[in-house]
């Protein structure tokens, strides 16, 4: 009898261990899509009270379970059981950066986070040559850019408005209208960084 109760706790052991791992990757993928527990209590079907017993580490779901929370989540399974440090962290190494240019060059747009991810927010690192201009289509309606000037002038037009900003000024405004960024300066680059806000996922 000694031995069996031996053999077992193991078993035991590594079922808890899972438990804080898949509280803390339940409520990140959430929090990324924006669920409420009610709205993943409903496309999942496991109740709303078992759901934020999971976050909190303080129930330990079956496979049944998990599988049925990864699909309301369309996550793979192993996402929810997952420790590796890249499920919540990406390294964007500018050797593999996705730079955008415009046709006659004088433009270029880095993206600063992971595209391949849901999102509202995104960073980017601006480029304009000297002397440069770039006209922005609006964006859609709700979507912001707040942008601050790292090197150089940048004279800012938000539908018609024209604004001149130094090193190290910055600007919040709603991009849902046309603008345009026009470097002032004939012979030096303007660096801009930019975050843009979606008012719905992207």
């Amino acid at each position: 009898m000694a031995r069996k109760a031996a053999t077992a706790q193991p078993k035991e052991e590594r079922a808890s261990d899972l438990t804080p791992i898949v509280g803390r990757n339940l409520k990140r993928f959430r929090a990324e899509r924006g669920l409420s527990l009610e709205a993943l209590a409903r496309a999942s079907g496991v109740s709303r009270a078992m759901l934020g017993q999971i976050e909190l580490g303080q129930s330990t779901p079956t496979i049944n379970v998990v599988w049925k929370i990864a699909r309301a989540l369309d996550v793979p399974f192993s996402a929810l059981i997952s420790t590796e440090a890249t499920a919540a962290a990406w390294v964007l190494p500018r050797a593999k950066a996705r730079i955008l240019t415009s046709k006659d060059g004088a433009f270029t747009s880095r993206a600063l986070f992971p595209m391949d991810r849901p999102r509202t927010v995104e960073f980017y690192e601006l480029r304009l040559g000297p002397g440069g201009r770039e006209d922005a289509e609006p964006h859609p309606p709700g979507t912001t850019e707040n942008l601050v000037v790292s090197e150089g002038r940048l004279a800012l037009s938000i539908d018609g408005d024209r604004r001149l900003l130094e090193p190290g000024d910055a600007i919040f405004f709603e991009a849902d209208v046309p603008h345009a960024y026009e470097n002032v300066d004939p012979s030096s680059e303007t660096v801009m960084f930019l975050v843009m806000t979606y008012a719905q996922r992207v």
